[in-house]
């Protein structure tokens, strides 16, 4: 019963948080965003109940009375500050987008994003409190969303709702719903908060202080780290770094990887405001910003986070100037990598066991998804069964594994074509969105006839990034920035199409 209860929980969140997405705002949609955060934690408690953690939890009435206490009292007041100050919702979820919280599940330590956790709540009650008052769609000005934009947020829905069904029959259900009510469920609701935001310039320009700002105050932490050879946290890095030559640093985040793909992102951000500055106060701004970013880049020694870095820059660089040079410019350097990877040796021929070892084992895992995916073409092993399911099948079982740093092969082997397919159409119908009109006659591409291209430029450019990377380190829908990223593309995106039709009605 208890199985049941749970699997059917996984699917009922999942369910209303893809309505929460796709109904107009209304109490239906409300009730959506409620049940979805409100199954959240009875889920994951029910999922733990057991563990010694939450055994020792259980039997300190005290400490529960004061972490509702003190949960309740923060949701009110940030959904109290939401309504008053509409702008400030959208600011606190970028803010928050960083910050975990080290709290053990399951007999390990999870790194969880309560701080985003708490922020998404308030801005459920603020946003469920507007929307109770009218009718489901009532409170409309502006036209629908069309094209592709219309169809991003469907594609989103029916990937959530298809990995918590995955779920019920994984070899690991337990990460599963982790994964759904840790990451799914919070970040759609989260996309459907974002989606509703007006994006002027005042509130793109905040965003930007706001990440640079943030980011800068990072590597100033991640420099102190380097300089006095000492980490804050995550073990295994402080480990590592007394058998390497040199030393990584993960400022506040728990794996330099993950530090470096923040800022590899953030770097992207900063270089499309500056391709587009006109003021030269400005400029000077985003360019100190931009070698002080770097700085802390390079101190995580991230392979992974440079190419996407590079892979950012590169759509940049198209964009406002010429996309035939910059594909030229590719080109030649996949020619001149495959060469290296081919040649690494001396033997003219790739060596898979040198590759291996140069990327941390990672090859031997994406081998290793691709024969799970061959085992279970159709509907793969299970949502969030990677790491069960590549330890049961395959001969060494003492390998340490979690998942297969390649986004799609982890889709792959977990859910199948029918997860891959969803997934392959999700990636393709956000790019068609942030690309769609992007450099038309009315936009141009000299930064002049539209304010909003440099903003679709960084978000287009971002995504590819954040896309690459997970090539090489996963972490897709577990990051929230690429639900931040999509929320703001598709907006964007249809801002353009709402003032047309506003114009055309005036």
């Amino acid at each position: 019963m208890s199985d049941f209860l749970a699997g059917a929980g996984v699917v009922i969140a999942a369910g209303a948080s893809a309505a929460a997405i796709l109904l107009p705002p209304g109490r239906p949609r409300s009730a959506a965003m409620l049940l979805a955060i409100g199954l959240f934690p009875v889920l994951i408690l029910g999922d733990q109940w057991h563990t010694q953690q939450i055994a020792d939890l259980r039997h300190d009435s005290g400490r529960i009375a004061a972490l509702l206490i003190v949960g309740a009292v923060l949701v009110g007041a940030l959904a109290y500050a939401f309504r008053r100050w509409p702008v400030i919702l959208p600011l606190a979820i970028v803010f928050a987008l960083p910050f975990r919280v080290p709290l053990h599940a399951g007999g390990d330590t999870a790194n969880l994003l309560v701080p985003l956790y708490l922020v998404i709540a308030g801005g459920v009650v603020a946003t469920a409190l507007r929307g109770w008052r009218v009718r489901a769609g009532g409170d409309e000005t502006e036209p629908a969303a069309t094209g592709p934009a219309a169809w991003l947020p469907r594609l989103l829905a029916a990937f959530v709702v298809l990995y918590a069904l995955q779920a019920l029959y994984s070899d690991d259900f337990s990460k599963a719903l982790q994964n759904v009510c840790f990451f799914l469920v919070p970040f759609t609701v989260a996309f459907a908060l974002l989606r509703d935001v007006r994006w002027d310039r005042r509130l793109l320009t905040w965003t930007l202080a706001l990440v640079a700002a943030e980011a800068v105050l990072f590597v100033l932490v991640g420099s102190v780290e380097y300089v006095t050879r000492s980490l804050f946290w995550n073990d295994q890095v402080i480990r590592s770094n007394e058998f390497h030559t040199y030393f990584r640093v993960n400022s506040v985040f728990w794996d330099p990887n993950v530090y470096g793909r923040y800022l590899a992102l953030v770097l992207v951000v900063v270089t499309a405001a500056l391709l587009w500055v006109k003021e030269r106060r400005a400029f000077w701004v985003l360019t100190t910003t931009i070698a002080i970013l770097w700085l802390g880049l390079a101190q995580t020694f991230s392979q992974s986070s440079f190419i996407a870095l590079l892979a950012g820059l590169a759509v940049l660089a198209a964009l406002r100037w010429s996309w035939r040079w910059t594909l030229a410019a590719v080109l030649v350097g996949l020619v001149g990598a495959v060469l290296v990877v081919t040649l690494v040796g001396g033997s003219g021929k790739v060596n898979f066991s040198r590759l291996n070892i140069d990327t941390s084992g990672r090859a031997n895992l994406v081998q290793g998804g691709l024969d799970l995916f061959g085992e279970r073409p159709l509907q793969g092993y299970g949502s969030g069964s990677f790491q069960a399911a590549y330890r049961d099948h395959r001969a060494n079982k003492d390998v340490p594994v979690s998942i297969s740093h390649t986004e799609p092969v982890t889709v792959a082997a977990e859910q199948g074509l029918l997860g891959l397919i969803t997934y392959g159409a999700l990636i393709a119908c956000a790019l068609w969105t942030m690309t769609a009109g992007i450099t038309s006659p009315r936009t141009g591409n000299d930064g002049d006839a539209s304010p909003s291209l440099p903003a679709r430029a960084a978000v287009l450019a971002a995504f590819v990034a954040l896309l690459v990377h997970t090539m090489a380190y996963a972490g897709f829908f577990e990051d929230p920035i690429t639900w931040v990223l999509l929320a703001l593309g598709a907006s964007l995106a249809a801002a353009p199409a709402v003032r047309d039709s506003a114009r055309d009605s005036a």
